[in-house]
């Protein structure tokens, strides 16, 4: 008897739990009190196993119905074995310009609720944004990046100050940075250093001076990237910065390929 009611306890919760899933997905936000953010399952994903997560911050006066829609975001997780998180902003914007403000305790909440919803590869946590997308996303590692566990900040044309005393970090760092970029402009170093977007991660990291040049790489012909690597940070940890000669825009394939190489992967595109 023991046994046939354990069996039926499991009978009830497993649809219970599937039902939380399925009652938002896509363009219908999962509520969070009074937020909501917005989710894309991968493809093919057999409905039990635990999936690296993405947590992907709009850019400004967009919400979180975009990015999964958004061929170059996920385009990029759906592949991948990825889920996609994409919270709604106040607003349509984020408050990320001081520590610790009411954007990163949702942020924190969402990933809470996305593990009571889904099983979670809590290995493989990543936060990503594009624009003031970006910029929030720093700020969530800055804040939370420990607490999180976040494994790695994918920032897109946006930063925090590279000042900034952050209380927390990522494990990784990865950047990707436009020279033209007349929105948010390339935060060259003081003496016009293009390496200074992720000074503060090379700084709070413990990385030594001696960066790495890898070979220019694209994912479209018409876009080249250049990356720079700090491979001897603390823990073994690594911060990248790819440089573009574009404007502000999120570069074809560069979220794809990031998650290839956390993930062990051939990057390819798309």
């Amino acid at each position: 008897m023991k046994y046939l009611l354990c069996l039926i306890a499991l009978c009830w919760a497993i649809p219970a739990y599937a039902a939380q899933r399925d009652a938002c997905h896509l363009d219908a936000p999962c509520a969070l009190g009074d937020r909501s953010y917005h989710v894309r399952e991968p493809d093919d994903w057999d409905g039990e196993s635990p999936m690296p997560v993405l947590i992907h911050f709009h850019g400004w006066q967009r919400t979180g119905a975009l990015p999964v829609q958004h061929q170059r975001i996920s385009g990029a997780t759906r592949r991948r074995g990825v889920l996609l998180i994409a919270p709604n902003g106040n607003r349509k914007t984020w408050n990320m310009w001081s520590s610790e403000t009411e954007d990163v305790q949702f942020a924190a909440d969402v990933l809470a609720d996305v593990i009571r919803r889904y099983p979670v590869d809590t290995d493989n946590i990543y936060l990503s944004g594009y624009s003031y997308g970006s910029i929030m996303a720093w700020r969530v590692a800055c804040d939370r990046g420990t607490e999180m566990k976040v494994r790695a900040l994918l920032g897109i044309s946006g930063t925090i100050g590279q000042s900034e005393n952050c209380a927390q970090a990522p494990q990784e760092a990865r950047h990707v940075h436009g020279l033209k970029d007349n929105v948010l402009d390339f935060p060259y170093g003081p003496h016009g250093e293009i390496t200074y977007p992720v000074f503060l991660w090379r700084d709070h990291l413990d990385c030594t001076d001696t960066a790495t040049q890898v070979r220019d790489w694209s994912a479209v012909e018409f876009l080249t990237l250049s990356r720079t690597e700090w491979r001897d940070c603390e823990n073994g940890t690594k911060v990248a910065l790819d440089v573009h000669p574009g404007g502000h825009f999120i570069p074809h394939g560069w979220i794809a390929r990031q998650l290839d190489e956390l993930l062990g992967r051939e990057p390819v595109y798309p």
